[in-house]
């Protein structure tokens, strides 16, 4: 079959990230599906299909805390002339670290590593093979903003630099509070990308748009199983049957099935009435507030310059084609 377009969600083998593959496959049967994750040990893409009777979900191996695998996925991607443009690109995959400080290999703090910057590598690599109208939707979350009251720890945004390696002071902080940060530099990157890609449609006569979900609590998904044994099984076991109770004990709607926000997050993706929709910020499938952080320009611009340097590793030339989208 000759498909219309590619779309790539990042963690798709799981939770969030299947339900909203799985939905957007069901949707949009004429588009290639690809789950992007470091395994896919459930068959979750043998899954998908079945489930809607269709072929059109496949699995390739991307592991966001490793930039030459990044690297590796992408050149893959390019060098494969049959695959159609990329219609959406759906960047959800992220993971909490509790406990000390962890580190990749190449030493940059792990939540920062997987939830932001990979994610920000593949979208430069891959930018040559956006559609016109393609579509970034990345997955955010209310933890971000103080003012919601989670009981999450505060997001701290100082630096980026602060962020991929933390300095002395910064080394001992909950790995809780590196997440809530790490999910700021979700919606700054996307407000900052909105802006230029902005910049580029209004050159390009592109329609291209970038947008970012809070999926709200979603108990039963993968996000936790970096926690402990007691937490793991709560977060499992426990709290998917009793939505209800968090809804009212949070007084909050914004709890949620991995269903309901996979839902959601596919009305992004390839929803006819998110077409045109860019640099905006929802919650329960709505356009929400994000916190008064999010919206400063410097701290976007700050993410945004170092975020490219980083991925270009210094080289002049792959900078300006990162920065021109090319």
């Amino acid at each position: 079959m000759a498909y219309k377009g590619s779309v790539i969600v990042t963690g798709g083998t799981v939770g969030l990230g299947y339900e909203t593959a799985l939905a957007i496959a069901r949707q949009r049967p004429d588009y290639l599906v690809v789950i992007a994750s470091r395994s896919d040990k459930d068959h979750a893409a043998d899954s998908i299909n079945r489930a809607n009777n269709q072929k059109n979900t496949r699995f390739q191996h991307l592991d966001l805390s490793d930039p030459s695998n990044v690297r590796a996925f992408a050149k893959s991607w390019l060098a494969d002339t049959s695959l159609p443009p990329v219609k959406a690109l759906v960047l959800n995959a992220a993971l909490q670290f509790p406990g000390a400080l962890t580190l990749t290999p190449e030493g940059v703090e792990k939540t920062f590593a997987i939830t932001h910057l990979g994610h920000a590598l593949l979208f430069h690599l891959l930018a040559p093979t956006l559609a016109a109208d393609a579509r970034i939707v990345t997955t955010a979350s209310g933890t971000h903003d103080p003012a919601q009251k989670t009981g999450m720890p505060p997001a701290e945004y100082n630096s980026a630099a602060d962020l991929a390696f933390p300095p002395r002071d910064k080394v001992d902080i909950p790995g809780r509070a590196r997440y809530t940060s790490a999910k700021l530099c979700n919606v700054l990157w996307t407000y900052a990308l909105h802006r230029r890609l902005a910049a580029h449609n209004s050159a390009h006569g592109t329609a291209m748009t970038a947008t970012t979900m809070c999926p709200g609590l979603m108990p039963g998904t993968g996000l936790a199983r970096e926690a402990s044994g007691v937490e793991r099984f709560l977060w499992s076991r426990v709290l998917p049957h009793l939505l209800p109770l968090l809804r009212w004990v949070m007084g909050s709607t914004n709890v949620h099935t991995p269903a309901e926000s996979g839902a959601n997050m596919a009305m992004l993706a390839v929803g006819g009435e998110m077409e045109g929709v860019s640099g905006k910020y929802f919650e329960s499938g709505k356009e929400a507030k994000s916190s008064v952080d999010s919206h400063d320009q410097a701290k976007q611009d700050d993410l945004w310059t170092w975020t490219v340097d980083y991925c270009a590793g210094g080289d002049a030339e792959e900078k300006a084609k990162f920065e021109k989208f090319q």
